[in-house]
Formats: structure tokens, sequence, C-alpha cells
């Protein structure tokens, strides 16, 4: 059974857009839990330009299912991680620039900063993956530096016409089964929505689907709840 993760970011960013203090993101995140998310997905970046510390902490104290905390490999923010110590970190590339993030983490070429920022979180019990394109040098890298899990960008496969999108699926799966072989477990994720997610679900052996943008921008029109219980009944789930 595939687990879908809610990344509730934009949540915040709807707050942060007014400075105000609503959307609640603690209530959001229960909202996701209530129609059946197995999990609750944010992401401390350096410019705080949506979740803060603040809201880590809080969703640490209230979430009754698993907390993944997406981070680029940054002191401040690992200071916050280590403290708060969520369920899973995500360790992903980072640009002040980009208005979301547009690819994988280059696990090879950042091998010693990497696995010790895994080696610190995993002694706090907290399971670390690498969000990263479907390269096979970049699984090969992750499972090198002991983390326990990749999470494969599907954003290139979201943004291709057809023909690219058969040939992003063909790489993806082959990332999957190689991670497999390396004994990782394999989450997905980015760019993906209601009308683009079935071809995903073929991807042999996923573990959770981390999704966010198209889950709240459908729950402006039906609500939180109804947004994510539909995801789940596109991922087959009910």
């Amino acid at each position: 059974m595939i687990k879908l993760g809610v990344n509730i970011d934009h949540a915040a960013s709807l707050r942060q857009a007014r400075g105000t203090v609503y959307p609640d993101i603690v209530q959001a995140a229960a909202y996701a839990e209530e129609a059946g998310a197995d999990g609750i997905t944010v992401h401390l970046r350096e410019d705080r330009r949506h979740i803060q510390e603040r809201d880590v902490r809080a969703l640490r104290k209230s979430i009754r299912t698993r907390l993944n905390l997406e981070m680029a490999d940054n002191p401040d923010v690992l200071a916050v991680a280590l403290e708060v110590v969520p369920d899973e970190v995500c360790m992903v590339p980072e640009r002040r620039q980009e208005l979301t993030t547009e690819g994988g983490l280059d696990v090879d070429a950042q091998r010693g900063h990497l696995a010790a920022t895994v080696r610190a979180l995993q002694a706090k019990g907290v399971v670390v993956s690498m969000f990263i394109d479907p390269d096979l040098n970049q699984v090969e890298a992750s499972a090198a530096i002991g983390a326990e899990y990749i999470e494969l960008h599907t954003g290139t496969y979201a943004n291709a016409d057809a023909e690219g999108r058969k040939a992003e699926l063909e790489r993806l799966a082959n990332a999957a089964v190689r991670a497999r072989d390396l004994g990782l477990k394999v989450n997905a994720g980015h760019g993906l929505d209601y009308a683009n997610l079935a071809p995903i679900l073929a991807i042999p052996g996923l573990d959770t689907l981390n999704i966010g943008h198209s889950i709240i921008c459908r729950a402006v029109f039906c609500g939180l709840r109804d947004a994510v219980r539909e995801m789940l009944r596109t991922i087959g789930r009910g």
C-alpha cells in the first residue's frame, strides 16, 4: 500500500502573504490526518518564506502520524531538526531565487558534508532521505552515505510532454529498482497532481508519495479534508 504524505507548506504561504496567524498550520495538519494522510511534510527553508521554526515545533507536538521535515544541508536548519527530532528528514537542494525546489540534490558531489549530517540526524533516531533525480549515480551515492530512503524527484516527469513522460517514467522505475537492490526505501514527489499521478503508481516498490501544492490548490475549492480524501482515492486507497 502506497502511503500519502501531505505537504502543507502552501497553507503557510497563504498565512505569510498577509502576515496573519491564519490559516493555522496545526489545524491544516489535523485536517489532513483526519482525512487519512499517513504523514505531514513541511520544508523549513533557509529564508523562512512559508514554514517557520515555530510551526515545526508545534507540529512535532500535535501530529499523530509522522513528521517529515524537508531541509537543505544548512547548519541553522540542522540545529532546528536536531532539537525538534522529526520522524524523518528529507535533504533537498535549495536556492533563494527559485519558486520551488527545481531538481534533485547532487549527493555524489557532497558526500562528505551530507554523510556527517546523516550521522548527526540518525544519532537522534531520525530516518534520513535524499531527494534526488532518478540518476543511478545519485542512488548509489545516497546508499553510500548511509541514507535509509531516497525520494525521487518527479518534477521533470510532471512538466514533460507525453513522450518525455514515458522516458522519465522509465528512468524513475530503473532508479527505484536500483535503490531497492541497495536496501533503500523509495519515496517520490514534486509536481504530482490528480491528473498525472496514475502512471507514477506503477513505479516498483514505492513507499510514500509526498504531495502538497495540488492538494492545497484543490482545497481552495472543496476543503482540505475532501482534497486529501480525493488524492487517496486517486492513489487507490478507498
